[in-house]
């Protein structure tokens, strides 16, 4: 009984404070956004998920995000790979295709035609989440993938990384990796899989992809914490905000005086401490935010 009347008190009363909290501090007025965007210096921006999933990539959290019979956190690791390369490099073989049909949307566009813009009087740094190469393909420079790259390989002996943009990456998966639910395993042998091509070495290449249970590269997270340090505004663009540790750059930012804006279709637990929020597709809130 205690259970059930905890639960509806959170139903009913945490909702209404959250919107009590949000319509008190909170702006959705582009304009007010505008000029306080004006007198920044160091802007981040950033990204998650969402605004690729306005590009038809992929998601793969929450109900229904499956490839095949699997989620993508149990294929997303060292001990999956260990256990069966054949079916994670499947996995990423399909997300490669997929991810290099997609095209940037207009929320990339007006990212990068913002950095393009005002990236000579203004410190513009994007941070992704995102591993599908859309923010560069929409012509951001000043770039920090957060995640690595579905389009880098990494050998597992000599840890050598390269870009690699082949379709298919290696004979033995073309026209493989479909999502096929009713398809368990895979059946390619491991010697046909991509691997290094160093004369010395000739060892398995892997996705070069921060999985679960792997730490964030420490270049990479030191330029990240330096610039979410330093930025005196910070637009929070389709990402939910439960991925550590990006998911307290933003509150932190905002905690030491930054000013904050979220673009999402839905708010997220961090909703509450921004300053502005916009709801709605980023393809459609960006371009009007981001416009001269």
């Amino acid at each position: 009984m205690c259970h059930n009347l905890l639960k509806t008190l959170n139903q009913r009363v945490i909702p209404c404070y959250i919107n009590k909290v949000m319509s008190s501090r909170q702006s959705s007025d582009f304009s007010k956004f505008r000029v306080a965007l004006k007198s920044a210096k160091e802007i981040v921006i950033l990204s998650g998920a969402g605004i690729s999933a306005e590009s038809g990539i992929p998601t793969f959290r929450g109900a229904g995000g499956l490839w095949r019979k699997y989620q993508a956190s149990a294929l997303a690791t060292p001990g999956a790979f260990r256990e069966s390369p054949s079916l994670v490099w499947e996995f990423y073989h399909y997300r490669r295709e997929v991810a290099a049909k997609a095209k940037p949307n207009a929320g990339h566009f007006a990212i990068a035609k913002f950095e393009d813009n005002h990236g000579s009087q203004k410190k513009i740094t994007v941070i992704t989440q995102n591993v599908d190469g859309l923010h560069a393909r929409a012509g951001t420079k000043r770039l920090i993938e957060l995640h690595g790259n579905l389009y880098k390989t990494r050998c597992t002996k000599c840890k050598e990384v390269l870009v690699n943009n082949d379709s298919p990456i290696c004979e033995a998966l073309a026209n493989r990796g479909a999502p096929d639910s009713n398809m368990v395993g895979s059946d390619i042998p491991v010697k046909l899989l991509p691997h290094c091509k160093k004369a010395h070495c000739g060892a398995l290449l892997r996705p070069h992809i921060v999985w679960f249970g792997e730490s964030l590269e420490h270049d990479i997270l030191e330029a990240a914490e330096h610039a979410m340090s330093t930025c005196d505004a910070c637009l929070v663009v389709g990402t939910s905000s439960v991925v550590y540790p990006a998911a307290m750059f933003a509150p932190q930012a905002a905690s030491r005086g930054a000013i904050v804006a979220e673009f999402n279709i839905e708010p997220t637990p961090a909703t509450p401490d921004f300053h502005f929020y916009f709801e709605g597709p980023c393809g459609t809130t960006l371009p009007q935010a981001l416009a001269d």
